[in-house]
């Protein structure tokens, strides 16, 4: 994967995230998919201008359509994403201050999941 998969995916999670917290039928995912989409795209906006200032290029995004389907799971979505980062996260590098980034967005993610998991 590269820089721009991986932070498109980002990108786009919070596009799902919305359509998710609006299709919701629980106050409480509802709730916690608001934190989660309006939280991200500041998050990795944050990334992308460390990434591109540390490197100083600009980075490549491929097209990439968001599916989201009927019947997703805010849930088993937000776990895809935590697994993705933790596999994909050094594409960007090693380097602290863009991993103390990369963090926050982890710890986003991981807020998410215990909300979506235990405040029902």
């Amino acid at each position: 994967m590269t820089e721009g998969e991986l932070l498109i995916t980002l990108l786009n999670a919070a596009t799902i995230g919305h359509v998710l917290h609006l299709r919701s039928h629980s106050y409480s995912e509802h709730k916690a998919l608001e934190k989660f989409y309006t939280g991200m795209p500041d998050l990795v906006d944050g990334v992308i201008e460390a990434w591109q200032g540390r490197h100083g290029m600009l980075i490549d995004y491929p097209d990439q359509e968001v599916e989201i389907s009927g019947n997703r799971d805010a849930l088993e979505y937000v776990m895809f994403l935590k697994v993705l980062l933790e596999e994909e996260r050094y594409v960007l590098g090693e380097e602290s201050e863009i991993q103390n980034l990369v963090d926050d967005i982890a710890q986003l993610i991981d807020s998410t999941i215990y909300k979506l998991t235990f405040l029902k």
